[in-house]
């Protein structure tokens, strides 16, 4: 990142307040979310957002942008009072927000798309020309006819921007807008944000990337508890002592050391499969898929979302089946002819990057879900055909005690836990299941820095205990902390193999723009 994004956005920040909450509550049954909450925002400021997953941050800005009702409290923007009662009261009253999960359908073009999120407007030449004068103020660039399942991560969140600048809010939420993006598309948001906050257009910044908020933001609010704890200027913080102000104790840094060369003498994770093809026609082949990963090793594979990750990611947990056995080898074994439930039965398990609907069943509860992954350890399934409550439920206590789970119990619905929450579950279920191999997709994607921290540091120790790890990430920091060896993927190939401590992020993230990619 350079500094004069950081430079320039401070001058336009004042001292009039664009946003003001005071007493802000909102309850959930008997559980506070929010509990007398005070927030301001000035006139041109970026202001970061922060807080470990269930702090009470999402909550905030629901209430914000009108998709929940406080139960307490008075809000004014532009000094006037202000209670929404839905996201179009909010965006009429100047108030926008972009979402970490993109609200784009992959079938329409990228001007139908912004069209669809305008009121009375229809995609038509008209609204082509307005769009690119946006496109051309903010320097973001995007081919209006091209559909929107052809688009990378960075231009699909290009797509949400300038749908929401289409309605010229003077507040702006972004929530965890850089978790896919590259380092290149993360300076061109930050130049495009700098721009809006020179205009005098506030942005709620909300982020676990802390070296980006200290970077980017004028100011942190900090959130613990549903409570505001803290507002301090992160430009006077370091990421460890922001983390450490966040969550209220001191953090632990996590890095992986040098693997011992005698580790790679033979692969236990062998695949050799040539091309391969997706079952759903959204995602992408992968062409020539050729890698190893030896006992105690963990290969990180990065890159823009879009690029086949998902391709690979169900050839090698055995959601695609390949017709060739031994195109997949575990040890000696040929697999890439069984699926999930027989790999796993072998010792590969894995953890998909969708939490609700893939990786767990949202209207069951925590032990239930355990059962999906997990039957076959522990003592759950008993003489092939019974299964153990009791057991489940114990695996499931575990879980949560180890990962440090907020949720009432083992009986709470997966759909009544956070997304961080919901992930620090099922990443726990299985790196606890002790795997000789884990697939896993961005296993720390929306978690905080605490808990981003502890599942690296489990991943870790996995390896060190003789596991095989693929770990296929968006996050540059997360894989360049801790892999040995480390790739990108980018148009269903992936480049060839470095030693991470041989390679730069900015090298990185050009691979996983694919440049220098060796089919």
């Amino acid at each position: 990142m350079t500094d004069s994004v950081a430079n320039t956005k401070h001058v336009s920040a004042s001292s009039k307040q664009c946003l003001g909450v005071s007493g802000l509550t909102k309850y959930f049954g008997d559980f506070a979310a929010n509990s007398a909450v005070d927030l301001s925002v000035n006139e041109g400021e970026i202001h970061a957002l922060l807080g470990e997953n269930g702090a009470g941050k999402s909550t905030l800005v629901k209430v914000i942008y009108g998709i929940l009702k406080p139960d307490a409290g008075d809000m004014d923007l532009n000094s006037n009072p202000y209670l929404p009662d839905s996201p179009s009261d909010a965006k009429h009253a100047g108030v926008g927000m972009v979402f970490q999960h993109f609200a784009v359908f992959d079938a329409l073009t990228v001007l139908e798309n912004i069209a669809l999120g305008l009121e009375g407007r229809f995609p038509g030449a008209d609204l082509a020309t307005e769009v690119l004068e946006v496109c051309e103020r903010y320097r973001l660039h995007v081919e209006l006819d091209r559909r929107v399942h052809d688009l990378g991560a960075g231009e699909r969140q290009r797509v949400e921007i300038i749908r929401t600048l289409m309605q010229d809010p003077r507040l702006l939420i972004l929530d965890e807008p850089t978790s896919v993006l590259t380092p290149q598309e993360t300076e061109q948001l930050f130049t495009t944000l700098g721009r809006l906050s020179d205009e005098g257009r506030s942005i709620i910044y909300i982020s676990h990337k802390l070296d980006e908020v200290r970077e980017l933001c004028d100011r942190a609010t900090l959130m613990r508890a549903g409570k505001i704890v803290d507002v301090v200027d992160p430009r006077q913080e370091s990421t460890r002592s922001l983390g450490e102000r966040m969550i209220g104790e001191r953090l632990k840094e996590t890095k992986r050391s040098k693997v011992k060369k005698s580790l790679n003498t033979k692969a236990r994770l062998s695949v050799r499969v040539g091309d391969v093809y997706p079952e759903s026609s959204t995602n992408v082949a992968l062409r020539n898929l050729y890698l190893s990963v030896a006992p105690g090793s963990i290969l990180g594979i990065s890159g823009v979302s879009g690029n086949g990750q998902d391709t690979l990611f169900d050839a090698l947990s055995g959601e695609i089946t390949l017709p060739n056995a031994d195109s997949i080898m575990l040890d000696d074994s040929p697999i890439g002819h069984m699926g999930v439930e027989q790999r796993r039965i072998q010792g590969l398990l894995a953890a998909p990057e969708n939490r609700l609907g893939h990786a767990a069943i949202p209207d069951l509860t925590l032990w239930e879900n355990i059962i999906l992954t997990a039957r076959h350890s522990r003592g759950i399934l008993k003489n092939k055909h019974l299964i153990s409550g009791p057991a489940a439920k114990g695996f499931a206590d575990e879980v949560i005690r180890t990962f440090d789970v907020r949720t009432s119990s083992v009986n709470a619905n997966a759909s009544s836990l956070s997304g961080g929450n919901l992930q620090k579950f099922l990443i726990g279920r299985e790196l606890l299941g002790r795997p000789k191999v884990f697939i896993v997709s961005n296993p720390t994607w929306g978690v905080d820095a605490k808990a981003q921290l502890f599942i690296h540091k489990m991943l870790i120790q996995l390896a060190d205990a003789g596991a095989s790890i693929v770990l296929i990430s968006q996050d540059i920091d997360e894989l360049l902390s801790v892999t040995d060896r480390i790739c990108a993927i980018c148009h269903g190939c992936l480049s060839r193999i470095f030693p991470t401590e041989e390679i730069t992020p900015d090298y990185l993230g050009a691979l996983m723009l694919g440049q220098e990619v060796e089919s």
